[in-house]
């Protein structure tokens, strides 16, 4: 099979017809290209034009083990013969108290652990605000500018990734004091990392706390340990470690959602295993159901509700869902996925980064493992941000076979299966590299 083939360029006749019924029956939302997918496997993506082209996408981070894995699929097929709900929190799941099981293990820590399922990384979200509000018997957070934890009301105050997601919805949940994210690259204070001595999370400390987040008040505070929707941005060395020191010193939890960066997307099967942070709680998603929605609240136990009814749903925890995501967790684990996240993300590092260095229109290149993003400027010297050619540079991709994904204002996010094949991943970089060119002209 010739990978990528275009043979009408998307979207094309029979992906028309879809986008049009989409736009007169479907609730306006977010849609990134107008890609139309017929059936996929892997890294590869067939529309229903029969063009053929290379997924960098992964579904945002959901796909890390690609499209229709074989055991996922026959996880998901057993499960759908046997049953396929039960009333998910009133009455019991084998499957579903052997992925909780699973959870404890592979989280950081061995305190005990306990886990709340939810349909969705926003639910997840909402769960830990409970959580922590419940326990903590305090009602304020701490949050960071270019955050993204969900749209729902409660995961939406913590959100500020772009005005538009929060235009026309307030107010949102009282008591979120956001800060800045340690974003090197364009860092809000104008100062450069080390000699910074990380002031960007030193001024917690020494200003917020004291002024308009009293630590007394604060249950928790959310991190993402490296931003996803805000633009992939990666922490310096020693930050997160510094942020879970200011939540311990000052008696607050430190929460991580790990929704886009977990299960060995960053080359480490916890982005906050870059650090020596062990969570109070973990909010997991995307990847974790392989395709199948889901969402948890992994949280010591020592915080569970004293009693039942404080938070319940219908769906949480489904056991279609419950199978998929045990049999995602046994491939990424048999197949060495987060090893060679780590592998594969230097190669492809490598490669981006020699791009980044012929393109003036190329500011950064970062990422860890196999979540990479470039951002684009108008020139080097001034690094203004150019999301017109990032927007120019996506379209162009996805017509000539590869299907990318942007984040930030002017980002586009790298982020192929964990176990795609490595000349694929090539042929990828090599599209990409074209769309280079024909940019710079």
């Amino acid at each position: 099979m010739k990978v990528p083939d275009i043979k009408v360029t998307p979207p094309g006749p029979k992906a028309r017809e879809v986008i049009e019924r989409d736009k007169k029956y479907m609730a306006t939302t977010t849609k990134s290209a107008p890609v139309v997918i017929k059936r996929g496997q892997g890294s590869i993506v067939e529309d229903v034009d029969g063009n053929i082209l290379i997924d960098f996408a992964s579904g945002i981070s959901v796909l890390n083990v690609g499209l229709s894995h074989p055991k996922v699929v026959e996880a998901v097929r057993k499960q759908a013969g046997e049953f396929m709900h039960f009333a998910g929190t009133d009455y019991y799941y084998d499957v579903q108290t052997q992925l909780a099981k699973k959870l404890a293990e592979i989280t950081p820590g061995k305190h005990p652990k306990k886990t709340f399922f939810a349909n969705s990384g926003a639910e997840g979200n909402e769960a830990a605000i409970k959580i922590a509000k419940y326990y903590k018997k305090r009602q304020m957070f701490l949050a960071f500018l270019g955050a993204f934890h969900g749209r729902s009301q409660g995961a939406l105050s913590l959100t500020a990734s772009k005005a538009k997601q929060k235009s026309g919805f307030f107010p949102t949940m009282p008591g979120v004091v956001h800060v800045p994210y340690a974003y090197c690259f364009r860092c809000p204070y104008k100062m450069t990392y080390p000699g910074c001595d990380l002031y960007c999370a030193n001024i917690i400390e020494d200003l917020y706390l004291k002024t308009i987040a009293p630590p007394e008040d604060l249950a928790g505070v959310f991190v993402e340990p490296v931003q996803g929707e805000g633009g992939f941005i990666v922490p310096p060395p020693g930050w997160l470690d510094r942020i879970g020191k200011i939540a311990k010193d000052n008696d607050f939890l430190f929460i991580d959602d790990e929704v886009q960066a977990g299960f060995g997307r960053s080359g480490k099967m916890w982005a906050i295993d870059y650090s020596k942070v062990i969570p109070d709680i973990m909010v997991l998603a995307k990847s974790l159901g392989g395709g199948m929605p889901i969402g948890v609240a992994v949280f010591d136990a020592k915080m569970d509700f004293p009693m039942s009814g404080k938070h319940s749903n219908t769906y949480g925890g489904n056991p279609v869902a419950a199978a998929s995501s045990l049999a995602v967790i046994d491939v990424i684990e048999s197949e060495g996925l987060v090893d060679r996240s780590a592998k594969l993300g230097k190669q492809m590092a490598k490669r981006l980064d020699e791009m980044k260095d012929a393109y003036e229109f190329i500011g950064d290149r970062r990422g860890l493992g196999m979540m990479q993003v470039h951002e684009f400027v108008t020139d080097k010297r001034t690094n203004k941000p150019n999301p017109k050619l990032r927007d120019a540079v996506e379209k162009d991709a996805y017509e000539h076979g590869l299907i990318l994904l942007g984040c930030g204002e002017q980002g586009i996010r790298y982020i192929p299966a964990l176990n795609i094949e490595e000349d694929i991943l090539d042929s990828g970089l090599d599209v990409l590299e074209g769309c280079f060119k024909r940019a710079s002209k």
